[in-house]
C-alpha cells in the first residue's frame, strides 16, 4: 500500500539576504546568505531549502563578568580580548561573529565611538567571517555607537542591531549611506514586527538588507510563545505576506546562559547535574527549538554549543 505525502504548495518565500561582502570596500573571505525558504522548515520534501541556517558566536567588547561562570570559565583569557574571542568562536564553528559593544552602555564602562570603531575593527581583523554589531542596548547610545561603526566600516555590510520604534529612524539612515544591514527587533509579536519592517522599508532601505528578530525566551521561560509567534510569522511570509519575508535571527544563547539553570551551582536539586553541561544542554535546545521554528540565523555562547547545533543542523538538512 502506497501512502502518498501530503505537500503543501506556498505561493511565497522568504527572502535572501546577504552578510558580508568581498571586495568592492569589504575586507570578508566569507559571505554569509540566508533565506529564501519556500516551506516550513526542513521539510524538504515540499521544497528544497536553499540556504542552510547559520550559527553566530556572541562576544562582547569588554569582559562579561556577569555572565555564567561556567561559561567564563570555558572562555578563559579570550573573553578579554575580543579579536582571540572571535577567532576561537569561529575555529569553533560559528560563521557569523555577533559582538555586542556591552562597554559603551552608561551604566557599565560607558565608552565612546572611538573606542567601539577600534574594536569593531580588530574584530574585522581577527577573523574573516562576516560581522554582526550590536549597540550597548539604550537608544541614545545606539545611535551615537553604531553610526560611528557604520561610517568607519563602509562596505563592510555589517548588520547593526538593534533596529527599535525608538530609534530605527537613525540606524537605517547609517546603513543606507553605508551599505549595511539592518536588524529589528521587536516584542513577540506578529504584528509588531510587521510594523517595524513595514518603517524600515519606506526609508528608502531595500528589504533584502533587513533582518527580523521578533526576540524570544529561553526553554523554560516562554518558549512556546515565541515558537508560536516564530511560526505565525513564516506562515504570513509563505502565504504572500510580503512584510513578514525577513530571515529571522535569534538570540538563543544570551536568553539560554541568563537563566538560573545555566548559572546556579549550589541550592539546585541533585538531579539538575553538573553546571557546566547544564548551561550547554540549556544553550542547545533553546536554539534547536528556534530553528524548528524558522531562525535563519541563532546566536550563541558556548564553543560546545556551536558543535551540538552543528551536528543537530547536519541531521536536520538530510533529505530522506
Amino acid at each position: 500500500m502506497t501512502i502518498e505525502v501530503p505537500r503543501e504548495t506556498w505561493q511565497g518565500a522568504v527572502r535572501e539576504v546577504t552578510l558580508g561582502a568581498v571586495g568592492d570596500g569589504g575586507s570578508r573571505t566569507t559571505t554569509v546568505t540566508v533565506g529564501g525558504e519556500r516551506s516550513l522548515p526542513f521539510l524538504h520534501f515540499e521544497a528544497p531549502l536553499p540556504h542552510r541556517p547559520v550559527m553566530a558566536a556572541e562576544v562582547s567588547d569588554v569582559y562579561p563578568d556577569d555572565w555564567s561562570p561556567a561559561l567564563l570559565e570555558t572562555l578563559g583569557e579570550d573573553a578579554r580580548d575580543p579579536g582571540a574571542w572571535a577567532a576561537r568562536m569561529v575555529d569553533a564553528g560559528a560563521e557569523l561573529v555577533a559582538l555586542k559593544l556591552r562597554g559603551a552602555h552608561p551604566e557599565r564602562q560607558g565608552l565612546g565611538a572611538d573606542e567601539c570603531v577600534a574594536t569593531v575593527r580588530k574584530v574585522l581583523d581577527a577573523v574573516g567571517v562576516p560581522l554582526i554589531v550590536y549597540g550597548p542596548g539604550t537608544p541614545d547610545k545606539d545611535n551615537e555607537v553604531l553610526v560611528a561603526v557604520a561610517e568607519a566600516t563602509k562596505g563592510e555590510r555589517l548588520a547593526l542591531g538593534n533596529c527599535e520604534e525608538k530609534n530605527y529612524r537613525t540606524l537605517v539612515a547609517a546603513a543606507l549611506g553605508n551599505g549595511h544591514l539592518v536588524i529589528g527587533q521587536t516584542p513577540i509579536d506578529v504584528n509588531l514586527a510587521k510594523q517595524l519592517n513595514i518603517l524600515i522599508g519606506d526609508m528608502g532601505l531595500p528589504l533584502d538588507r533587513v533582518l527580523m528578530d521578533p526576540n524570544t525566551g529561553a526553554l523554560g521561560y516562554g518558549i512556546e510563545y515565541t515558537y508560536s509567534v516564530m511560526e505565525r510569522l513564516r506562515l504570513a511570509a509563505l502565504m504572500g505576506d510580503t512584510m513578514t519575508q525577513q530571515p529571522m535571527i535569534s538570540m538563543a544563547g544570551e536568553e539560554a546562559w541568563r537563566q538560573k539553570e545555566a548559572r546556579a551551582a549550589e541550592g539546585v536539586p541533585e538531579a539538575w547535574g553538573d553546571l557546566a553541561d547544564r548551561g550547554v544542554a540549556w544553550e542547545t535546545t533553546t536554539a534547536s527549538a528556534l530553528l524548528q521554528a524558522g531562525a535563519d540565523i541563532v546566536v550563541l555562547r558556548h564553543p560546545r554549543s556551536l558543535a551540538a547545533v552543528g551536528r543537530a543542523l547536519d541531521e536536520l538538512m538530510k533529505e530522506a
